[in-house]
This record gives C-alpha cells, sequence and structure tokens, in this order.
C-alpha cells in the first residue's frame, strides 16, 4: 500500500469519526429532577415541558446553533444524580443542568459543573448553601430557596398569633436548612420552637410524628417538607384533628398538592411563592399553553415556571457570550444582564448568584371561594425581593467579596 492512499484512508477515517461531532453541534440543556417519586408532580414532566417551550418561544437557537433539551430522573438518589450529570458532561455534550429538586444533589452537581466549567441553575432546589458557602461563579439559584420561603413565612405566622412551634422535618439537606430558617425567624419575631422531630423521605405514616406535636404544647406546627411528603403529613395531621387547636403551616406547600389537600383542610393556609399562574394576563397565557401540553392537565408551579424563564434568560446569555462552551461566562453574562420575562418579570442576577424578584404572600381559599380547580390561592401581600432573599452580605459567599 503507498503511502498517499494510507494518508487518503486515514483522513476518510477521521472525517467519518468526526462526522457525529459536527452533527451534535447544539446547545444542549438537561433537565435533572425527580419524575417517579414524591417531587414527580412539582417538577418532573412539567419542568421538561416548561424548558422545551422556553426554547421554542427563543427561537430554537442561541449562538447560531439549535437548542436541544434532554431529561433524566435523578430518584432523589445522590450517586445517581452525580452520575446522570458527570455522564452528560463527559459524554453528551450537556452544556447546562437546571431544576435539580433535592439540595443534597443540587450541592453535588453544582460543584460538579464548577469543575467542568458548566452551567447549573436551580429552579427545584432549595438549600441557601448554593449562593452561600457553596456557591461557585457556575451556579445561578432561580426560583426560591429556604430562607426566603422560611424566614418569610416564620415571620408573618408569628404576627398573626402562632407563636408557639413544633417542626415536623424531613429528613435531609433541604428539610435541615428549611427548619432552621423558619426556627430563626421565629424566635426573632418574639416566637418559641417547643420541639421538632425528623423523618425519611417518602414516609407513608406520620402518626407518631403527629402526636409528638400534639403533646408538644405548640400551637402551631411547621412542616418542613416537600412534594407528596407535605401533603401526605398535613392531610394526617388534619384527620388527626390537629387543625381543631393547631395552626398547619407547610412550608413548601406547593400549589400542585392542594387539590389532593383539597380546600376543606388547606383553606386559610398560607405559602410564599414569586409565581402563581393568575398573577397577571403574562402568567394566565403561559399557564393556559403550559396545561395544553402536559399530560396531567395540571396548571404550571413556581418552579416550572422557574424553568422556563431561566432557560430564556440563559439563552440570551449564550447569544450575549457567542457559545454556550465556555460556562463560567454564560453565568457571568447572565449576571450582567437584567432579567425580564413574563412570568416572574423584572430582576437580577447578584455576584453570589441569587436571582431577585418580588415574592408574593399567598392564602389558600375557602371552598366557596374557589370557582374551578386551579383556582386555589388568592394574594395576601407582595413582598420586594430584596427583602424577601438572604442580604448578600451575609451568605459568606465568596464570590461577593470580590
Amino acid at each position: 500500500m503507498n503511502s498517499k492512499f494510507l494518508h487518503k484512508l486515514c483522513m476518510l477515517a477521521a472525517m467519518l469519526t468526526t462526522a457525529p461531532a459536527f452533527a451534535q453541534d447544539v446547545v444542549k440543556i438537561g433537565i435533572l429532577n425527580d419524575q417517579s417519586g414524591p417531587f414527580a408532580s412539582y417538577q418532573g414532566i412539567g419542568s421538561v415541558v416548561a424548558a422545551k417551550m422556553a426554547v421554542e418561544d427563543y427561537g430554537g437557537k442561541a449562538a447560531g446553533k439549535p437548542v436541544e433539551v434532554v431529561a433524566a430522573d435523578h430518584q432523589n438518589k445522590t450517586d445517581i444524580g452525580i452520575g446522570i450529570a458527570r455522564r452528560w458532561y463527559e459524554n453528551e455534550s450537556v452544556d447546562a443542568i437546571f431544576d435539580i429538586p433535592n439540595s443534597s444533589i443540587a450541592l453535588a452537581v453544582a460543584g460538579m459543573s464548577a469543575e467542568k466549567n458548566k452551567v447549573f441553575v436551580g429552579s427545584g432546589a432549595g438549600t441557601v448553601l448554593l449562593t452561600g458557602e457553596k456557591c461557585t461563579p457556575n451556579t445561578v439559584h432561580w426560583t426560591y430557596d429556604t430562607y426566603a420561603y422560611g424566614r418569610g413565612l416564620g415571620k408573618a405566622i408569628v404576627q398573626q398569633g402562632g407563636k408557639k412551634w413544633f417542626f415536623i422535618t424531613a429528613d435531609y439537606a433541604f428539610g435541615h436548612d428549611l427548619e432552621k430558617q423558619a426556627a430563626e425567624a421565629v424566635k426573632a419575631s418574639g416566637g418559641e420552637v417547643l420541639g421538632s422531630v425528623r423523618h425519611p423521605l417518602g414516609t407513608a405514616d406520620y402518626a407518631s410524628f403527629l402526636l409528638q406535636a400534639q403533646a408538644s404544647g405548640a400551637n402551631v406546627v411547621g412542616f418542613a417538607n416537600a412534594g407528596d411528603d407535605t401533603i401526605t403529613s398535613m392531610k394526617q395531621a388534619a384527620e388527626f384533628g390537629l387543625t381543631r387547636d393547631h395552626k398547619l403551616v407547610g412550608l413548601i406547600l406547593g400549589m400542585n398538592g392542594l387539590p389532593a389537600l383539597g380546600l376543606k383542610f388547606a383553606q386559610g393556609a398560607q405559602i410564599m411563592n414569586p409565581f402563581y399562574w393568575d398573577l397577571n394576563d403574562g402568567t394566565r397565557a403561559f399557564a393556559k399553553r403550559f396545561t395544553e401540553r402536559i399530560p396531567s392537565k395540571a396548571y404550571p408551579n413556581d418552579m416550572q415556571a422557574g424553568v422556563y424563564a431561566s432557560v430564556i434568560h440563559y439563552l440570551k446569555a449564550v447569544d450575549k457570550a457567542g457559545s454556550a462552551k465556555d460556562g463560567k461566562a454564560v453565568v457571568a453574562a447572565m449576571k450582567e444582564m437584567p432579567t425580564d420575562d413574563p412570568l416572574f418579570g423584572k430582576g437580577y442576577i447578584r455576584k453570589d448568584g441569587r436571582k431577585i424578584h418580588p415574592l408574593y404572600l399567598l392564602q389558600v381559599k375557602a371552598p366557596e371561594e374557589s370557582t374551578s380547580a386551579w383556582d386555589l390561592l388568592k394574594v395576601v401581600a407582595t413582598i420586594k425581593g430584596e427583602d424577601a432573599f438572604r442580604a448578600e452580605s451575609e451568605g459568606q459567599c465568596p464570590l461577593s467579596k470580590q
């Protein structure tokens, strides 16, 4: 075989080897969340639908390249979640990961995103560590956090006379953090914490925990859990008769859980949220389109709306940076540009990665006030983002000092 022919064969082999890479020259977004467990109806396929809607609304391209959305179920297991993130980053050319309910997984993926110079945008994640000691230049925390929800509700309920608290708390990073934030707000507002108990994720029987709450002398039971755990524990509390002499407070009582809980049990409960589908024409239009596309026909919640809004802003930043490949540069562009979308309105992203927007104190309607299946909440008060989220100077994020 002569050298010229061998050279041509080598060139052809190289072209065939690299052809799939050219075919995959896209901006790739991964939605990583719980699609089969207690958070599946709160993020799950709804977050995937929201991301795809955002890509379509943006025009399907960023930095001149088509945008692709992939999704996976982390099953609420850190090893599975980080394994998926590693595979996506190392083998499947994913540029950014969004959502991630489950703070332990979110913290692990945030660290890996910084290591691989990718982007992590948390919508379902709650822990304030993402914008505190564990902040990275590759992370944005979009929708909410345990400080805003825990502190806001703790303060509001004490002001309404709920001064003696007992917490029923999910036994992992998110639950611990949520209880801590609410307890500190209760004490700072003149209330007291009489006790707490922790339960595993996915607990089915809360009887022993509720009996401890009942015996504590508290007049408020704070549920520092999320998803189906919140609905199951609050429903059993109502069945136990705790609503007669206790105020039940779901610190992360998501809208999607209210139909299962029922307005009869949930009426009067207050929640903090940066989004509700019936706030204005923009949120109503989004909700109508969303419910037509999701198999359950459910209306969107704040975390699904957060995926939509954050994907839009991410794609703007990719255009500004000129490429999705340098995650740190893309996040820097996200911080440089003010945020503006029909779901959260105008806002901005701080140096520590915290997205700032208003929050609303919402109250669950009484059955006779509701006019349709998803007419569940009414706005009681609006809280400025600067007042709702932890001050940047208190977060101990090294980026804030630069």
